[in-house]
């Protein structure tokens, strides 16, 4: 594996880095190793996530109704 060194990283970023590692329950490097893996992913990789995660959904679910009529209700109630 490669290691990659970021220098002259401005004190504002790395205390948002490291706060939104925290947040995320993670070490600010394997936060990090999560960012640039997700920016270097194609977006072919993604589609096919977000299509695994609807199948998740569905399966889970089954298919959900259209929400469409019901904010168009509601919208007529006000």
């Amino acid at each position: 594996m490669a290691t990659l060194t970021v220098r002259r990283l401005d004190d504002r970023v790395y205390e948002l880095l490291r706060s939104r590692a925290e947040h995320n329950g993670r070490s600010l490097e394997a936060e990090v190793r999560s960012i640039l893996e997700d920016a270097a992913t194609p977006r072919q990789r993604l589609v096919e996530r977000l299509r695994a995660f609807h199948a998740e959904v569905e399966s889970r679910h089954g298919i959900l109704p259209d929400s469409t009529p019901i904010i168009r209700q509601m919208r007529d109630e006000e």
